[in-house]
């Protein structure tokens, strides 16, 4: 669980925190423009530097800086409570003058208070237990450490963070281009979820359990579900075709066929399944109830704030006022920028003044940070 993100300088947050210690699900509203998909993006780069991206330049660009601001560092930190141990991770981007990428000004992982590694530039400090309390080395200036410093066993420190922070499911699903189909198996989807096949593959592989929990929230919101396959069908690859029945007869329909909220539905049971069989793991959806009928967005909504209600984080975004309904005051967080000059601002439901209906307030514009 996020105890703690801070973000400063990245495209229109500036010191900016979002507070969500001790909340197992969080809402971000706000007017499109507000920041609701940049937090997303600041913990899609600690995702994917934890998955391997070192280069710095492929994670940050120049123009990603707030408002061009060049003599002003780039800089994450986030703190998870991870097995009862507090983990923080701080990562600060610099952009000299003359030069044509940024790179790394400072880097440190700490456990509990205590360091890990630390880096200033390209020096890199490395703690060690026994005989050689401190290792030293050098590092290209424009790669990041965390992929690259090695871990000694899963139950090192780095292995138990970096796989925590690689797991996180960072979720911007485009349905249409979902098609079911896998050539490997994944336990980490991409952001728009097109390796789905290869999810669901590697889910099972890890845990054959889950599909009894999948099959139980799918029957929930769609009873005429028989079962899913995943068949093969050439050398290495594999199909997605979900069986439907009644009185009448059933039908197979091939994944890619599916419609778009009936895969966003396949999704949410993968996270479900997710969460309890390799998590908890810190889920940030964005817009979740985008492709979903009105009557549909409640229970949607709900089962996920349930199933985090137990372990792991869940984030989302949404301007749905059925998905908002379902939020209380004090985990709805409100994002607000008066003008694309200045930064975000971000406050509690609760501590803000209501007048009337929140989504009449919201419709009309009367909520102020």
């Amino acid at each position: 669980m996020i105890r703690r993100l801070y973000v400063h300088n990245f495209r229109c947050l500036e010191n900016f925190e979002l507070p969500v210690s001790g909340l197992s699900s969080v809402l971000l509203i706000g007017k499109n423009g507000s920041g609701k998909t940049t937090v997303g993006l600041a913990l899609e780069i600690l995702q994917k530097i934890a998955r391997g991206t070192n280069r710095v330049d492929d994670l940050l660009k120049p123009k990603d800086l707030s408002r061009g601001r060049m003599d002003v560092p780039v800089r994450f930190e986030i703190e998870v409570e991870i097995n009862a141990k507090l983990y923080e991770y701080v990562i600060a981007f610099e952009f000299p003058a003359g030069f044509k990428e940024l790179r790394v000004l400072e880097e440190k992982l700490t456990v509990d208070r205590n360091p890990v590694y630390t880096r200033n530039g390209a020096q890199v400090h490395l703690a060690r237990e026994g005989r050689e309390n401190e290792a030293k080395f050098r590092i290209d200036w424009h790669m990041v450490a965390l992929p690259i410093v090695q871990e000694q066993s899963p139950i090192d420190p780095l292995f138990i963070f970096r796989d925590w922070l690689a797991s996180m499911l960072i979720l911007r699903p485009v349905p249409s281009l979902i098609a079911g189909d896998s050539k490997h198996e994944t336990l980490k989807p991409n952001i728009q979820v097109t390796d789905f096949g290869a999810w669901f593959s590697g889910l099972l592989a890890h845990a054959p359990a889950a599909y009894g929990r999948i099959d139980k929230y799918l029957k929930q919101v769609m009873p005429d579900l028989e079962d899913i396959r995943n068949p093969v069908v050439g050398k290495d690859s594999r199909s997605l075709v979900v069986q439907f029945s009644n009185g009448q007869g059933s039908v197979g329909v091939p994944f890619a066929d599916l419609s778009d909220g009936e895969k966003c539905f396949m999704i949410c049971a993968l996270v479900l399944a997710s969460n309890v069989h390799y998590g908890p793991v810190l889920c940030f959806w964005d817009e979740p109830d985008n492709y979903l009928a009105l009557p549909e967005v409640g229970h949607f909504v709900l089962a996920l704030r349930k199933a985090f209600q137990s372990g792991g984080q869940f984030i989302a975004t949404s301007h749905s006022s059925e998905a908002i309904h379902r939020f209380s005051d004090e985990n709805t967080l409100v994002l607000q920028r008066k003008s694309h000059l200045e930064p975000t601002i971000v406050r509690m439901l609760k501590d803000l003044q209501v007048k009337g209906d929140l989504i009449g307030a919201l419709i009309r514009g009367d909520i102020e940070p």
